[in-house]
């Protein structure tokens, strides 16, 4: 165990690494920098810049070094905690994601949670009575879930809460507790807000998840070890919940390392319709202002959850399952 932990310690090091390099060349690829966009938005207002006046700009962000400079230089502040300065909301980054990333972080976990409850039940319902009506239901609804856009469900539950409800649904907090300090009420009214993107984003990944339990559990039903067991006498739901669950809920336990950070970065389009103060519609701007240093620091938070999730989802396989630890 203690080499297989080394190893995984390694290689999530050296992927750390190479994700710096790939992440800055990505923010760094467009053409121009935050300068033109600047250049752009003054002449739309019908302002003029001397090339000196742009020049000290460029040279005042650092902008005027080479790109391995600049790479140097921003990678050493992240090492050192310093996350940099937004260009275009002239505020410090560490600022800007303290106040998004409790919310973001707090909307993923209870989309997870969301999706898991869900998932795992409906996934051992469906393959222990397979082909009977409630399969079949649940597979409909399945892909139902997978083939309907996020956005499309969004506003169509916030038309349901607004019509029949009279809820305005939008954001995460009402207008008198957006920027109130925290008490009981302001998390009451957190969590009225909270249902409609937890069940946007979710329902896609829990309809995948639960295709991914049926055809599992419906893989290890067949194996000889159930047969056996029920040879013996066991009740059916005994020798289902103790070894087939098991081992068909390893995929859940494998995929726990990148779904957090997949619901982190992927309800950009829900974020943006719902007005939810999210790290997404912040990293979408810093794109489009070519703000590289708030746009690389978000998707390098992304990156690292990602790779330090995996390597959390390796040692609970590891644990779960002892065929990973021999192997090992």
């Amino acid at each position: 165990m203690a080499t297989f932990l080394l190893r995984r310690t390694f290689s999530m090091l050296v992927v750390l690494v190479l994700l710096t390099f790939l992440i800055f060349g990505i923010v760094q690829s467009p053409p121009g920098d935050y300068v033109d966009t600047y250049i752009a938005a003054l002449q739309a207002r019908g302002d003029l810049a001397t090339p000196e006046d742009l020049e000290a700009i460029r040279k005042s962000l650092g902008l005027e070094a080479s790109m391995p400079e600049q790479y140097v230089r921003w990678i050493t502040r992240l090492l050192k905690g310093d996350l940099g300065f937004s260009l275009e909301n002239r505020r410090p980054v560490i600022d800007l994601v303290r106040d998004r990333l409790p919310l973001t972080a707090m909307l993923a976990v209870a989309t997870l949670l969301f999706t898991w409850t869900l998932a795992i039940p409906i996934g051992i319902i469906s393959a222990v009575k397979q082909y009977s009506f409630t399969d079949h239901l649940f597979t409909f609804l399945s892909y139902l879930g997978i083939g309907t856009p996020n956005f499309l469900l969004a506003l169509v539950l916030m038309w349901v809460a607004f019509v029949y409800f009279g809820w305005n649904v939008g954001g995460l907090f009402s207008r008198e507790f957006l920027d109130a300090p925290w008490s009981w009420a302001r998390f009451v009214d957190l969590m009225k807000h909270l249902w409609i993107p937890v069940i946007v984003i979710g329902t896609d990944g829990m309809a995948g998840l639960v295709r991914v339990m049926r055809a599992n559990l419906l893989d290890e039903l067949s194996k000889p070890y159930v047969v056996t067991a029920r040879t013996k006498g066991l009740s059916e739901w005994r020798i289902i919940a103790k070894y087939p669950v098991r081992l068909a809920i390893n995929p859940f336990i494998s995929v726990v390392g990148w779904s957090l950070p997949r619901l982190m970065s992927a309800g950009l389009i829900v974020s943006v319709v719902l007005s939810l103060p999210t790290l997404d519609p912040l990293l979408l701007e810093a794109l489009f202002a070519q703000d590289y240093l708030f746009a690389g620091t978000i998707l390098m938070i992304i990156s690292v959850l990602t790779v330090v999730g995996t390597f959390v989802s390796d040692i609970l396989l590891a644990i779960v399952d002892p065929r990973i630890r021999i192997e090992a």
